[in-house]
């Protein structure tokens, strides 16, 4: 790992308003962690606010009773393992990986997640019914973020 890897980390810290990350890789730890006063004087502004709060793309009235519809089903979540950017496809000219009505097997690959240039294949963890894909291609995501909405078969 060298300096310039280190400060885009550094980067997206500071990006998503992270104190704190630890990062394994050949045998390298590398864990960083914002002092006291840097963690207050970064405090989550507006923004960081947005992010934390799944905001939707239609107007609130059109997503709340879609939100309360979903839970009431027996459905599972494919969330995010990791902050950065999510691709439907392997690349822009290519079809997305699965879409909204598509029913997708156990280990098949769902979408893409880029993390610090790195491009991270995401699977499905359950056999199911793709419902809904509640993140737009190309949009930042967060850990713990839902991706996809699956109706298990």
């Amino acid at each position: 790992m060298n300096l310039k890897e280190i400060k885009e980390i550094i980067t997206l810290m500071n990006e998503h308003g992270l104190g704190e990350i630890e990062i394994e890789r050949e045998g390298l730890k590398l864990k960083l962690k914002k002092s006291v006063l840097e963690a207050q004087a970064a405090a989550p502004t507006a923004h960081y606010a947005v992010e934390s709060i799944p905001a939707p793309k239609a107007a609130p009235a059109a997503f709340v009773p879609a939100a309360i519809d979903v839970a009431a089903k027996n459905t599972k979540e494919i969330k995010s393992p990791m902050v950065g950017t999510f691709y439907h496809s392997p690349s822009p000219e290519a079809a997305p990986f699965v879409e909204a009505g598509q029913t997708v097997e156990i280990g098949q690959v769902v979408c893409i997640v880029e993390a610090m240039k790195l491009m991270n294949e995401i699977k499905s963890e359950v056999r199911g019914k793709v419902i809904e894909v509640a993140v737009e291609n190309a949009e930042p995501v967060e850990f713990g973020q839902t991706l996809f909405i699956l109706e298990p078969v």
